[in-house]
């Protein structure tokens, strides 16, 4: 890996390349996202079928695009035992995290009359998706569908691509079964963002639309933003790690590669305030590159984003921590709390030796959907708040009105807002 000193100059020229990763970067994939979008808008199913031949090679008609119970039966019939048992742990894990996000409403009542209060309502049809093709991922079918179930989404739909044979990965659909998803349709790429924003003839209009997958897909949740709610607009993964001289070199290395081997435009990065350690991690990486079977894009990932930056102070690897605002965020120091503290921007923070990024991609039960691409700054990850929608309730008496009446008529005329004042003021003419 590239070992460099952090300068400012570095550090600019560093967020200028990972800025290129963004989805927002790849306008010539629009035109053709949007024909797709539109096209599956005016003919619905008809375009859906024939876009899955032609992306997928499956024939995918009305009568086989619901996932039947008897798919769900072979796809146990299928699935290895200890596997199953995995998922359910982790599924333990990921619900107990999640319903501590609970939100409740609430309501504050005066003794003049005045009620003001918040209602907190969950949505009422989400969609998921769940890629295919290249890889399975059971663990994003958890932790995109739990935090709608904990919130009480009434519908969970899931659009996840077919195999050329027409079938879904077992292991994708015991997820869903166990997770509590209510309907899978066998349809994916941007097709399916389109179908579940505006609804076909099989699969219903959602109103929110959640689940990570390829640049046509990132393209698509953000054209149909408005139409419906979508999570976020994903970009590649993203690991850094800030290290001193008391990190284990081989750890460090391991769980930088852990997020290279997701994708050629994944970034790992290393900062540390040791020249030894880097030094130390750029060897171990060597190694296990050698080794490791992704090593063509592990390889690939590291030459162009990835990096080993040494730092002349704690305090400045802090400052271009905070600056990148990685997806993931390891902490490997001598006192990992106190510099938690000094964290403003990162999706997810593991902190300590034996916190590698992979525990909370899988097991822990803190959501692994995180903001990439710098939005850490502004969004948060995936959680049950994401699958709710609040109403602020207002009740006022006559009586705690009428002391403020003429308050609220001066602002309405301020603003020559004659009807708004009219509004409040004929409920005094008396």
């Amino acid at each position: 890996m590239k070992i460099l000193n952090l300068t400012p100059e570095t550090q600019s020229n560093i967020l200028e390349n990972l800025l290129k990763r963004s989805p927002n970067s790849y306008g010539e994939f629009e035109a053709r996202v949007n024909e797709i979008i539109m096209t599956v808008r005016d003919k619905k199913d008809e375009a859906l079928f024939d876009y899955t031949k032609r992306f997928d090679k499956a024939d995918i008609n009305t009568s086989n695009i619901l996932v039947t119970e008897e798919e769900i039966e072979e796809a146990y019939r299928l699935v290895d035992k200890k596997l199953l048992e995995v998922i359910r742990k982790a599924l333990v894990n990921i619900k107990t995290y999640h319903e501590k996000q609970r939100q409740t409403s609430w309501f504050d009542s005066q003794e003049n009359g005045i009620i003001l209060g918040q209602k907190v309502t969950a949505l009422k049809r989400v969609g998921v998706y769940v890629p295919g093709g290249k890889a399975v991922y059971p663990s994003s079918v958890l932790m995109n569908v739990l935090p709608a179930k904990v919130a009480g989404v009434d519908e969970i739909i899931m659009t996840t691509p077919p195999g050329a044979d027409g079938k879904v990965y077992p292991s994708t659909l015991v997820a869903a079964k166990e997770a509590g998803v209510d309907k899978i349709y066998k349809v994916g790429g941007a097709q399916a963002i389109a179908a579940l924003a505006f609804g076909t003839e099989s699969i219903p209009k959602v109103d929110k639309i959640v689940g990570p997958g390829n640049i046509y897909v990132a393209l698509a949740k953000k054209a149909v933003f408005g139409y419906v709610s979508i999570d976020s607009i994903a970009g590649p993964s993203e690991i850094l790690v800030l290290a001193d001289e008391t990190a284990n070199p081989r750890f460090v290395a391991a769980d930088l590669l852990s997020q290279a081997e997701h994708d050629e435009m994944a970034s790992a990065i290393l900062i540390t305030t040791s020249r030894k350690l880097a030094e130390q991690v750029s060897v171990e990486v060597d190694k296990f590159v050698a080794e490791l079977s992704r090593k063509e894009i592990i390889q690939k990932s590291l030459d162009n984003y990835g990096y080993i930056l040494v730092a002349d102070t704690l305090e400045a690897a802090i400052e271009t921590v905070n600056e990148i605002a990685s997806e993931h965020l390891e902490l490997v120091t001598k006192n990992p709390f106190e510099v938690m503290t000094k964290i403003r921007n990162a999706g997810a923070i593991f902190i300590g030796e034996y916190s590698s990024e992979p525990l909370g991609d899988y097991f822990a039960g803190p959501n692994h959907v995180l903001p990439t691409n710098g939005t850490a700054k502004f969004f948060s990850p995936l959680s049950v708040d994401d699958f709710i929608k609040k109403s602020s309730i207002i009740s006022y008496s006559r009586e705690a009105l009428e002391p403020v009446y003429k308050d609220i008529v001066q602002f309405a005329e301020c603003e020559k807002l004659t009807a708004h004042a009219n509004s409040i003021r004929v409920r005094f003419e008396d």
